[in-house]
């Protein structure tokens, strides 16, 4: 039987065909646009989604039988809010994962309400990207907006809709709503009450393996499908991606290089950090994993190729890069403001350490640096809590650059496991759906059949003793910039 996992990133959908024994058949990307009507705010039409899904599902399938066709799963960009009328027609854009207006919202839920009880209820604080806070945006500026809201869903979560006619949503991907009682795998009646909303037009919750429907017939007529076919819950983009490395169980990492990127560390059981600066969430096994997330990653290798150097040969700009470990160029990565562990949408990038003998060289080697910098952040939260991360598995797009592997373990100072397919949330959507469907009978059992490690990038003891010293460095440089961001904005 063949498998689709569908990945609805930000600034295109993945889709991909897998057999049941996990080999990928067929690899589909449609791009749609990405909206910035104001700084700092981030927005794009559910609309757009769904036409480019269905086009890519269209030529995904092409040459392989669709009635073999057994299952969909989901991937998706987190915590954006979409609100449906009461003919669930979308009533505004989404505003996205990346979006920085809710600064006012979230200083109300962290300072009034209060972190410990936010905590209590949801095992989380308030981020600009979160969900909760966007919804409490829309009542203060949008009030007939807010008025007409019938349903409550998140990006993935539309296209489930779209497909099976069903209001459904995962808890991995809900836990990053701040709506939900993250330990006990409900919403929260208290989040409710906060945001003003009636707990009926929220989603009905699944488990990230479980079916929530069947394809409706029209669709499945139009793809060429059959209406028999089971649509998995599917995960958070990062949930799905731990599900397609393997990262499933105690004590697991991984590493997601994408647009956004994140430290996932796998735990069977609940637990929470104390200052909040990793979030709590549950995961697509049925457990729970704590995750710090940084806003810009390799959007921000994207952004300084495509925009500034305007080049579209990366692999070319790597190759001159020599002297890891003695860059005096430093980088914030802090495009769209940062999350882990700074909690800050006033933040911005930065370069600094720039001398008239810095080459290109230097500034393109700081900002994968940065990154990597970056992301040490949250594994240092993680030490305070006692946790040991030896080793990490690695996807995204950033993953595919043997360089800014090598630079990420010797940060970090770990070793990083390569996986034969790096396909990430597309892949973890797909497996999902395969043990929907009856294939596998656990995620663990999945993971273990489909996930391979070829190669492991080990740490070199002198170049990470170098970057030991750089990156305390780094952490000298957002204290030191913290309030000129905040008169900036």
């Amino acid at each position: 039987m063949l498998y689709i996992g569908i990945d609805l990133g930000t600034s295109a959908v993945k889709l991909l065909l897998m057999d049941g024994d996990g080999t990928v058949k067929n690899i589909v990307s449609r791009e749609y646009p990405l909206a910035f009507p104001h700084p700092g705010w981030s927005e794009q039409q559910p609309k757009d989604w769904y036409r480019e899904t269905m086009q890519g599902l269209k030529e995904l399938l092409l040459g392989f039988p669709g009635d073999e066709v057994a299952g969909i799963g989901f991937g998706g960009q987190m915590h954006g809010l979409v609100i449906l009328d009461e003919r669930d027609a979308v009533i505004r854009p989404a505003i996205l994962w990346n979006d920085g207006r809710t600064g006012e919202e979230c200083d109300y839920l962290n300072n009034v309400i209060g972190r410990e009880t936010l905590s209590a209820y949801t095992a989380n604080i308030a981020f600009t990207g979160f969900t909760a806070p966007k919804l409490l945006w829309v009542k203060k500026h949008e009030p007939e907006n807010f008025a007409r809201i019938r349903k409550i869903m998140l990006p993935k979560d539309y296209l489930a809709y779209r497909l099976t006619g069903v209001h459904c949503t995962d808890v991995s991907d809900a836990s990053g709503m701040l709506l939900l009682d993250v330990k006990n795998r409900r919403w929260s009646k208290e989040m409710c009450e906060i945001c003003g909303i009636a707990e009926e037009m929220l989603p009905r919750l699944y488990e990230s393996y479980e079916c929530v429907g069947t394809v409706l017939p029209e669709v499945a007529a139009e793809l060429g499908i059959r209406p028999e076919v089971k649509v998995a819950a599917g995960a958070g983009d990062n949930a799905a991606a731990a599900v397609a490395t393997g990262t499933v169980g105690d004590g697991r990492c991984n590493i997601s290089l994408g647009t956004s990127g994140t430290v996932f560390i796998s735990s069977a059981k609940f637990g929470v950090d104390k200052n909040n600066a990793l979030h709590a969430f549950c995961d697509a096994n049925g457990a729970y994993h704590l995750m710090g997330c940084m806003l810009s990653a390799a959007s921000c290798n994207k952004w300084w190729m495509d925009e500034i150097i305007r080049t579209k040969d990366y692999g070319k700009e790597q190759e001159r890069i020599a002297a890891l470990g003695e860059n005096h160029v430093y980088y914030l990565p802090y495009l769209m403001g940062e999350r882990s562990p700074h909690n800050n949408p006033n933040a911005r990038a930065t370069f600094i350490g720039m001398t008239m003998d810095t080459t290109r060289e230097d500034m393109t080697q700081a900002v994968l640096e940065g990154v990597a910098f970056a992301l040490r952040d949250s594994f240092e939260v993680a030490k305070s809590l006692g946790i040991s991360v030896e080793r990490t598995k690695i996807c995204g797009g950033g993953a595919k650059s043997p360089l800014w592997k090598r630079i990420i373990a010797n940060v970090l100072n770990i070793k990083v496991d390569v996986l034969e397919t790096e396909e990430g949330p597309s892949l973890g959507g797909a497996m999902l759906a395969a043990v929907a469907d009856g294939a596998y009978a656990t995620v663990e059992e999945a993971a273990a059949k489909i996930v391979k490690v070829v190669d492991t990038v080990e740490p070199d003891a002198e170049l990470a003793e170098k970057y030991e010293a750089r990156y305390r460095q780094f952490c000298n440089i957002y204290p030191s910039c913290k309030a000129l961001f905040d008169k900036l904005i």
